[in-house]
């Protein structure tokens, strides 16, 4: 038997997965990174913690399967959008990697979108905010010259990983397209972008397709990983497309909803949408696109939950399960790293509003639960207003959908009947992907068919969704009156 192998790098993890030419899942492995906080609003993570991550991936996946490294046939990897690597001209990084959740950048932001927002809008399909690329790169010119003038190249975060793989410097254009230097018009870097910007086009990487097989483990990355030299690596794309391709999405109007380090909700598109509201990219499967609206911090509200008032997630999630929808009054919003849909505001702030003291641990648990679930209704209206059909499977992704309570109440937030499969793991979608580019598959629709199996399906209670659509008219009520606040500040 043959492999194929995943591997993706997350908010705060990698997670690994082997297929084997079947389409079943053979082995799976998590291995955690650090993401630091140096000051209000950065978010960082150093290069050297991915590479170190794939390493202990690969020899404990490969531990648990009990299979030789020879028997691989491809690998793909996958990782966050708009997470990059500045490095000199010795492809050193010159600074820790700015994550796509870092707000440093508000004010290039703002002047961005004063001075080139109608230009920066028709060449990306996206507005100026934070989490892209070039506003960040402006930050860097501006607030660190020396690392700007030293800069030659730009990475994005699998290229960087792939890169100490296989010595092969390039990207694909669904990761380019998340960076706010590409036009999406015509599938190239825009002189105009990178004009603004003030880089060269030899800073960039080549741009190819997600399936093409771009090198191969060199003899150096063999040794410090145990991959064999000489396995094909593909280019790989981003984990979101991988998530979406690993959860069957490939037919237009089928929908995922995210629980993971952000919260998403995408719908398979035959065209892109461009509007404010939404996140524009294209599909792995040819033609299609998955416009998608996002909640900046959804598993990450809860991860921050628990690592700052204690807990684990099973004892947590059971003391959520007595209490009743609304929590007794108590609200929690996920702003705590600002918000995308619909506000695209870096200043607002997270908060509980409503406590008593009869309130109890278990209360606020819950509240962080539905308060992620109310924000996710909020994308899910506001794909309904652009008149985006939500009209075919809807499967529920990320790390957050394990939890049973979770997709409850998110499926009675939301109204919608939640497919959950047995993976959905961006790193299986590249381990498919990697299928589809050595031929094991001879599509991505071959890929969904045989890889992709359903474990439960979640109904919503009716009930309970006529509940939580009375409580959104407090959420947003509760924003509306705090905003103010938060940009006085």
């Amino acid at each position: 038997m043959k492999y194929l192998l995943g591997i993706d790098f997350g908010g705060g993890s990698s997670k690994a997965t082997l297929i084997d030419t079947l389409g079943n899942i053979v082995a799976e492995n998590n291995v955690e990174y650090p993401t630091y906080y140096p000051n209000l609003g950065w978010c960082e993570q150093e290069p050297a913690d991915w590479n170190r991550a794939f390493s202990e991936n690969v020899a404990e996946l490969l531990d648990k399967a009990g299979i030789s490294s020879e028997d691989i046939l491809a690998i793909g990897l996958d990782s966050a959008t708009h997470t990059w690597v500045m490095c000199d001209e010795a492809f050193r990084p010159l600074r820790p990697a700015i994550h796509w959740t870092d707000s440093r950048s508000r004010d290039q932001a703002k002047k961005l979108k004063a001075e080139y927002g109608d230009l920066i809008f028709e060449k990306s399909f996206h507005k100026p905010d934070t989490i892209w690329t070039l506003p960040q790169l402006v930050w860097v010119r501006e607030h660190e010259p020396e690392n700007f003038r030293k800069l030659r190249y730009i990475f994005f975060e699998k290229d960087y990983i792939r890169y100490s793989l296989t010595g092969v410097y390039c990207t694909d254009y669904i990761e380019a397209q998340g960076s706010m230097l590409f036009d999406c018009n015509t599938n190239r870097w825009s002189k105009e972008l990178l004009d603004i910007a003030g880089i060269s086009e030899e800073m960039l990487p080549q741009v190819v397709k997600p399936t093409d097989i771009i090198g191969s483990v060199t003899k150096e990355a063999s040794e410090r990983t145990g991959l064999a030299e000489g396995t094909p690596v593909i280019c790989g794309t981003t984990d979101t497309v991988m998530e979406v391709f690993a959860a069957g999405a490939v037919q237009p109007g089928d929908v995922t909803v995210k629980l993971a380090t952000a919260g998403r909700i995408c719908v398979i598109t035959d065209k892109p949408y461009p509007n404010q509201h939404l996140v524009n990219y294209a599909h792995v499967a040819e033609g299609l696109w998955y416009p998608g609206t996002a909640t900046k911090a959804a598993a990450s509200s809860y991860r921050w939950y628990r690592d700052t008032f204690g807990g684990n997630y099973e004892e947590l999630n059971k003391g959520a399960e007595k209490i009743a929808i609304g929590c007794e009054g108590l609200m929690y919003h996920p702003y705590i790293n600002g918000e995308l849909t619909p506000y695209a505001d870096p200043l607002l702030c997270g908060s509980f509003v409503g406590i008593r003291t009869t309130h109890t641990k278990a209360h606020f648990t819950r509240s962080v639960l539905e308060g992620v679930s109310l924000s996710l209704l909020h994308s899910k209206k506001t794909l309904e207003e652009l008149g985006i059909s939500l009209s075919g499977r809807v499967t529920i992704i990320g790390g957050g959908a394990k939890g049973e309570l979770w997709r409850q109440i998110t499926a009675d937030c939301l109204g919608l009947e939640l497919v959950k499969t047995v993976s959905s793991d961006s790193s299986l979608g590249s381990a498919m992907l990697a299928g589809v580019a050595v031929g094991v598959f001879a599509t991505p629709e071959d890929a969904v068919k045989a890889c992709i199996k359903v474990e439960t399906v979640t109904v919503p209670v009716k009930e309970n969704t006529e509940k939580y659509e009375k409580l959104f008219e407090e959420y947003v009520a509760v924003h509306d009156a705090l905003m103010p606040i938060y940009r006085a500040r």
